[in-house]
């Protein structure tokens, strides 16, 4: 385990102007309003936040940007936004808008040229790569990209596609797992682990968490943001008891969120 702090980023799945989660990609349910959800994250201790608006690539539009904008003034940490991010124009007005940071995802895949072309103008930092997976014996890690939300498989080796992508010098990636997302069954340990170990990126685990050793796990096998959405929407795991947790099994945490009052 790295001896950075490993930070807790409750994730905003958002469609029409919602909080929403599913399972699996699909079976979406309704988990309230995007700002007070972002305020309550804040005020809770989280240390960054996510929203992804899901069915912005498959609907062919760019992201929401007054949901940008609503949600961006009612947080105080770092606010990564993905969906319908396809080329530097539409990240710049999603980072105009008041985000900190954009993820890419489809897009970079079809075009992966439009990964350096985003660092080059916004900086490492601010460019995360998001990348679906699925699994697949049939390719040498066992892992399968995915792209247009989890909808189309593409025959790429999901740990080569990240490999590919550190190479750009993304600092960030951003991998879920299908099979685990939303069942909260537990991480995809061996998928961070193959992700840890093949970049020097920080891993984000994404999809599954359901309890609290399931952080746990992730951290060990590389992890260095804890993702979450339905265990923090629906009141199952409390940011607080998480941090506690973690820390009462040697893992460094922020004390408080950056820039929170």
């Amino acid at each position: 385990m790295s001896d950075a702090p490993v930070h807790i980023m409750p994730c905003l799945d958002m469609r029409n102007g919602r909080v929403v989660k599913g399972v699996h990609f699909v079976d979406i349910r309704d988990a309230g309003d995007p700002v007070e959800c972002a305020r309550a994250y804040c005020a809770a201790g989280a240390d960054e936040l996510a929203l992804l608006d899901i069915t912005a690539t498959v609907e062919g539009r760019r992201t929401m940007l007054d949901v940008v904008r609503n949600v961006a003034a009612a947080t105080t940490v770092p606010f990564t936004v993905g969906g319908g991010i396809a080329d530097v124009a539409s990240a710049a007005a999603v980072l105009e808008a008041g985000a900190d940071k954009v993820s890419t995802s489809s897009a970079a895949f079809r075009s992966p040229e439009v990964i350096p072309a985003m660092i080059r103008e916004f900086g490492a930092s601010r460019v995360t790569v998001a990348i679906d997976v699925d699994r697949n014996p049939s390719l040498p890690s066992g892992y399968e990209v995915y792209i247009d939300g989890g909808r189309t498989a593409t025959g790429v080796d999901a740990v080569e596609w990240g490999r590919r992508v550190a190479g750009y010098g993304v600092e960030v990636i951003l991998p879920t797992s299908k099979a685990g997302d939303g069942a909260r069954t537990g991480y995809d340990l061996p998928l961070i682990r193959a992700l840890a170990e093949a970049t020097p990126a920080v891993i984000v685990a994404s999809g599954g968490a359901g309890e609290l050793r399931h952080f746990l796990e992730a951290v060990e096998a590389g992890a260095g943001v804890l993702l979450a959405a339905s265990v923090f929407h629906f009141r199952i795991i409390a940011i607080p008891e998480l941090k506690a947790y973690l820390k009462a099994h040697g893992v460094a945490v922020p004390e408080t969120a950056p820039g929170a009052p």
